[in-house]
């Protein structure tokens, strides 16, 4: 039978999600978790919405697992909770403090933490007053020189959203298309704080950060409103563009269609986008739900 989880990290002190030799992941700890709890032989493969790279946090992560059906059924052991209820305080017991699985389901049919969701939202998070930082916050937030200019910032960013090629933003990788759409990409303040929210029905490789680097500069009055755009359309890495920490960076929901459309998108999303159309208009303005 297939779980859905739903969980949030601290990705501080993770190598990022990712299983890798002799590092602290994400995944590693929650495969170990799961193997426990359900007495699994070997670890189960865990699929992921949304890969994060190390230091990366996320508040709105799902994946999905593949268990035998007795093995849940087993979960209450003697007790009457049901399967799900036990299987929270289980993986309590047992996860690291960075790790928080807030609920575990079986998943309705034709459901695909990957390739069923429809969006990814991140926030990333700046400081731009000297000495505005809440010392709380230092693991989320980066400082940046200010004080930054959010009509220019959303200006440029406004101008990023739609169906594009983002090659300049992203790391490539061997036969992967960066076809996006980027449905939302603006920012707000709260006191001392800039928040960037970004949503796209996917990422890749380095994008959202990359995306940030490219906006902030503008919003320093270091670059004209028109340079990322102009950066987009060249289709290749510019080293003008920072790659920002990632300590700034969280995932913060992942949102899905009707359960009788679960199926449909997975597959749809399974199929490859090589080219955006030649006349690509500004996607709406709209968050994951949307």
């Amino acid at each position: 039978m297939r779980l859905r989880l739903d969980f949030a990290y601290d990705g501080t002190d993770f190598s990022g999600w990712a299983a890798q030799p002799g590092l602290r992941t994400v995944e590693g700890e929650l495969t170990a978790a799961l193997a426990r709890i359900l007495r699994l032989r070997e670890p189960a493969r865990v699929t992921v919405a949304g890969r994060t790279d190390a230091g990366v946090h996320a508040r709105g992560a799902v994946a999905h697992v593949d268990v035998p059906a007795s093995a849940w059924a087993a979960l209450p052991g003697r007790s009457r909770r049901p399967p799900a209820d036990a299987a929270l305080t289980r993986l309590a017991g047992v996860l690291p403090g960075d790790v928080v699985v807030r609920r575990v389901a079986p998943a309705p049919d034709g459901f695909d933490a990957r390739f069923s969701a429809i969006s990814r939202r991140y926030a990333y998070r700046l400081c731009d007053v000297p000495g505005g930082l809440d010392p709380l916050r230092r693991r989320d937030t980066v400082t940046v020189q200010g004080p930054l200019d959010l009509d220019a910032m959303n200006a440029a960013s406004a101008a990023l959203c739609g169906l594009q090629d983002f090659a300049a933003f992203c790391k490539r990788r061997e036969g992967a298309t960066t076809v996006r759409t980027l449905l939302t990409f603006d920012w707000h303040r709260t006191g001392p704080l800039v928040v960037g929210r970004v949503v796209a029905d996917a990422f890749c490789h380095s994008m959202v950060r990359s995306l940030v680097g490219a906006v902030v500069p503008v919003g320093q009055g270091r670059r004209p409103v028109a340079w990322p755009a102009q950066v987009l359309s060249a289709a290749r890495r510019d080293s003008g563009v920072t790659v920002m920490p990632a300590h700034g960076l969280s995932l913060a929901e992942v949102a899905y269609p009707p359960e009788h459309e679960l199926a449909a998108r997975a597959h749809a999303a399974r199929r490859r986008r090589d080219e955006p159309p030649v006349a690509v208009e500004p996607g709406p303005g709209q968050d994951a739900r949307g």
